[in-house]
């Protein structure tokens, strides 16, 4: 059986899979990624979500215009090692693994992953939206959930001796709903109590990051350790973005790789890598380089190489000479890739 670790123990130190880490060791990190999930309905699942998506199904998949039960469940392990393999081989160190409570997280599943492919893996841990968690849920209180997710950074998350070494993504929805608030003021109790970084997927609504920074503000959230994720299908205008940063936050570019306009989730037009790059610069520009981390946000499979997807070696292969080539310093890009995940990682 685990031991509990004290606060003492993790201070100074980052947690993977395997255990904890110095966090120079980090390298560069992908902030936010899954290498194994679940978005299938209970009682849905049959033989058809075994092996991958067909290929030739590549662009109707990406567009939304078909379905396909083995694009949005992913439970092989020896898949997960090979991409995540070729994300090392790329000059990729780091993955932070953000499956958590209702999409199916695998924590035995990343140590193996871990192990075979000389990555370092960081867990999440909580909850994702409403309309994935356990009915159960409704019941539960704020203290509950702080102290599950406590659990899961200190002694082993769902029912494993694997330890989270971030709290998140804490999933919202629109509207926002009053199970998801408990969650997430459990997760900054979570944050206080334990030292740990927080991420935060926001429902889709332009409005709605600027909400999550009040909420977090109420509740004494440590704004320089907490992240907002999928910024580039949230945030279309500068007016909210200056705002955004300049409350502390950090603000996380995670769906590099989806190069098209059309979003099957939301009524929005997506930016391409392009243009994620000239927003990043504009903020930048104003002195907000600390509060900025990328990643691709891979949870379908379509999007793995193996099944013709870019995988998780697209920001060190495309994305990060597009960077040099538009102006970014090597600084520049050490402070996105390594430096500021490593200080997120970093328990204090």
């Amino acid at each position: 059986m685990n031991m509990r670790l004290s606060r003492n123990e993790m201070r100074g130190k980052a947690q993977t899979v395997l255990g904890l880490v110095d966090p120079a060791t980090l390298g560069q990190t992908l902030m936010h990624e899954h290498l194994f999930w679940d978005f299938i309905q209970p009682g849905r699942q049959d033989a058809s979500t075994t092996g991958g998506p067909d290929p030739r199904d590549y662009w109707k998949l990406l567009m939304g215009g078909t379905a396909d039960p083995r694009d949005i469940r992913q439970r092989d392990r020896g898949v997960a090692a090979r991409e995540t393999a070729r994300m090392v081989e790329a000059g990729g160190r780091t993955i932070v693994e953000l499956t958590i409570g209702g999409i199916g997280p695998d924590p035995e599943g990343l140590m193996e992953v871990s192990s075979e492919s000389g990555a370092h893996i960081v867990m999440g841990c909580g909850h994702y939206v409403e309309d994935c968690q356990d009915p159960d849920n409704h019941n539960r209180t704020i203290e509950s959930f702080a102290q599950e997710m406590i659990d899961q950074v200190q002694l082993g998350a769902w029912r494993t001796q694997v330890r989270a070494g971030i709290v998140g993504e804490i999933g919202c929805q629109w509207p926002w709903t009053d199970l998801e608030k408990r969650v997430l003021a459990a997760a900054v109790i979570a944050q206080q109590e334990t030292g740990a970084a927080l991420t935060i997927h926001p429902a889709r609504h332009e409005d709605h990051p600027w909400m999550l920074v009040e909420f977090l503000k109420e509740h004494g959230a440590d704004l320089s350790r907490t992240i907002i994720d999928h910024i580039d299908r949230t945030i279309f205008d500068d007016d909210r973005l200056f705002r955004l940063a300049d409350s502390g936050v950090v603000l996380e570019w995670d769906l590099f790789g989806l190069e098209n306009t059309y979003y099957a989730l939301a009524d929005i037009d997506m930016p391409n890598d392009g243009m994620r790059i000239q927003t990043i610069r504009r903020l930048i520009d104003r002195g907000h380089l600390g509060q900025i981390v990328i990643s691709h946000d891979i949870c379908n499979a379509i999007r793995l190489a193996e099944f013709g997807g870019h995988g998780y070696t697209h920001i060190q292969q495309k994305v990060l000479p597009h960077m040099s080539k538009r102006g970014y310093s090597g600084d520049e890009i050490n402070a996105i890739m390594i430096d500021n995940p490593r200080r997120l990682l970093t328990f204090v």
